[in-house]
């Protein structure tokens, strides 16, 4: 459920909402400056730049090192570094992708920062393709940017050349890890202040089993939930796990109702689950277009850019003509590249498609919108800070302000980048190695877990809610179910716990189930109270845009105190709402 509420959280109010998930007491510890929960590209480049400067960094990962989801980004990063193109012209791009709900100064931030980033990145180890004809690195266009900005690496295969690049620096570095692990929740202290988190180890390691990692500064890097409808571009360790953390540690979260579908996903039959193959943007950005099955090119005159508007534009672009032909996908062509051009620019692509029988160099791909990027997330400043002291986040994960309404393409490996660039930087501001952001960390508080889990089983349940009353088209009628039916499963595992003292069994899978549920209860809250069509925010019942009313953020926290609702508040104006820290007398200000 979720109620009305009075505004963002106060200064001094926020101390967590004593929720937990269920889990075993911590049978090992180990004890850092900094603990990193993510292992993409933000949560790489913020362990290693802490380590750098002496903060005794651990990295705590779902699955190996390299298997987040930057290893899967293809088209690109974005940032002016050709020629005649400017950090005002990306910021501009930008804005217009994000409907009026981007935060300018962040997005400032982002393209005058980028640049730099971008070469420290090469620095560190990470090749981009470069011309054969100058050496400069080859830059592409992708839709919503009127120049090419976008560096690529391996054709197809940037996030994983930078993915290598981050995980060869980090052992050579040799900051301590901590593979296939689950994080649970936030340890807090009197103050709910941050103390570290616990974990669950899944496997053989070093590590075995629920255990903590005690720190007084967190960096959620987790990623996105992409997890949380059927068919996604997202991996499976994709499930909402730091939004959910964040929300049970009394942070607040704004903007989920802003999920952007990719609109060229691999079509591979209306029953298809779990990630599906992407079939990049920078693919449209060489020459591809779009057509029906009669080969008309339906974008034209839809908006200037044709196939390479912003996404959600084309998304739905593709939705209606589907709509209008009663089919289930259109078709991307591109074989006018020949097979040298795909062999050469697109080789993921092509070795996916061919996978699944389908050949590119002579035929069309079939394409459907799927499940793609997170706008919205954890609320942050511009360091990076949540509403919980000492609680950072970058990445997929956070809200920083710079994606508004519809993540432009690209941007999400430079926002990664450069937002762990600047938490790290906060981190080695305000403490000596040992310390801590704020002094010494007092002794985490243990907090009984209180929450219910959801069976396993209930992921599918999830997923196939969210897919039929929140995906690329909603309204008030499917919203509605949706939440009535979330609701019924959190209500049937609430009442087991309450009335009988039963839950689900504690396990990676019940965790999980219990993550999807929370992000999706609050993505279908948000996207209730939002009565119009923004970025990509599809209401079929509010098919325009409202300025007067809707140019403003929805910012969600869980209450312990209004059993456990949801607590829905629009901020005032489109001015993306200041990170109110609370904090006590004997803490430093963050």
């Amino acid at each position: 459920m979720s109620t009305p509420g009075r505004g963002p959280a106060k200064a001094g109010t926020t101390t967590g909402t004593g929720i937990r998930l269920h889990a075993q007491a911590p049978g090992w510890a180990v004890d850092a400056d900094v603990v990193v929960v993510g292992s993409g590209v933000a949560g790489l480049t913020a362990a290693l730049r802490c380590a750098a400067a002496g903060r005794r960094t651990v990295v705590v990962t779902k699955a190996r090192l390299d298997d987040g989801s930057t290893r899967w980004a293809q088209g690109g990063i974005a940032a002016a570094l050709g020629d005649g193109d400017t950090p005002e012209q990306h910021l501009e791009d930008t804005l217009v992708a994000g409907a009026g709900l981007c935060d300018e100064a962040a997005v400032r931030l982002l393209v005058t920062e980028g640049p730099g980033a971008v070469r420290r990145l090469i620095e560190a180890g990470a090749v981009f393709d470069t011309s054969a004809e100058t050496g400069e690195i080859e830059l592409t266009r992708e839709g919503g940017h009127h120049r090419r900005r976008i560096a690529h690496a391996g054709g197809d295969a940037t996030g994983a050349e930078i993915s290598r690049a981050l995980v060869e620096a980090v052992h050579a570095a040799g900051i301590e890890t901590v593979e296939n692990a689950l994080v649970l929740d936030l340890l807090q202290d009197e103050r709910g202040r941050t103390a570290g988190v616990t974990l669950h180890v899944m496997g053989e390691g070093q590590h075995d089993g629920v255990g903590a990692v005690r720190a007084p500064a967190v960096i959620l890097a987790t990623g996105g939930m992409g997890q949380v409808f059927s068919a996604t571009t997202n991996p499976s360790v994709s499930t909402g796990d730091g939004v959910a953390l964040a929300l049970r540690a009394g942070a607040e979260v704004s903007d989920l109702e802003f999920v952007q579908f990719h609109p060229t996903v691999l079509f591979l039959g209306p029953d298809a689950e779990g990630q599906q193959p992407l079939v990049s943007e920078a693919v449209r950005g060489e020459g591809a277009y779009l057509v029906d099955a009669d080969g008309v090119r339906f974008m034209t005159g839809q908006h200037e850019l044709a196939e390479l508007a912003p996404r959600d534009i084309v998304a739905k672009g593709i939705m209606r003509r589907m709509q209008e032909q009663g089919t289930q996908h259109m078709y991307l062509d591109a074989r006018h590249f020949g097979a040298h051009m795909w062999e050469h620019r697109f080789p993921t692509i092509l070795a996916a498609c061919r996978s699944h029988g389908i050949d590119p160099v002579t035929e069309p791909i079939p394409v459907a919108p799927a499940a793609h990027y997170a706008s919205g997330g954890v609320r942050t400043d511009l360091h990076g800070r949540t509403t919980v002291p000492g609680l950072y986040a970058c990445g997929e994960v956070a809200c920083t302000g710079v994606h508004g309404a519809n993540r432009l393409a690209s941007n999400s490996l430079l926002e990664g980048l450069v937002f762990a660039e600047r938490i790290a930087d906060d981190i080695i501001a305000r403490a000596v190695p040992g310390t801590g952001p704020a002094g010494p960390a007092a002794p985490a508080l243990p907090v009984p877990a209180t929450g219910p889990l959801q069976p396993a089983e209930a992921r599918y349940e999830i997923q196939r809610i969210m897919t039929d009353g929140a995906g690329v088209l909603r309204s008030a009628a499917s919203l509605r179910r949706a939440a009535a039916a979330l609701e019924a499963l959190y209500a049937t595992a609430a009442g087991e716990l309450e009335t009988r003292g039963k839950t689900a069994v504690p396990g990676t899978e019940t965790w999980e189930a219990t993550n999807l549920l929370c992000v999706a209860r609050v993505l279908v809250a948000a996207a209730q109270e939002r009565a119009e069509t923004r970025g990509c925010h599809w209401r079929e019942d509010h098919p325009d845009r409202d300025d007067a009313v809707w140019r403003r953020h929805l910012v969600v926290r869980l209450s312990e105190a209004e059993r456990r609702a949801l607590v829905v508040t629009p901020t005032e104006s489109a001015d993306f709402p200041s990170v109110q820290i609370p904090l006590s007398n004997d803490s430093l200000e963050q």
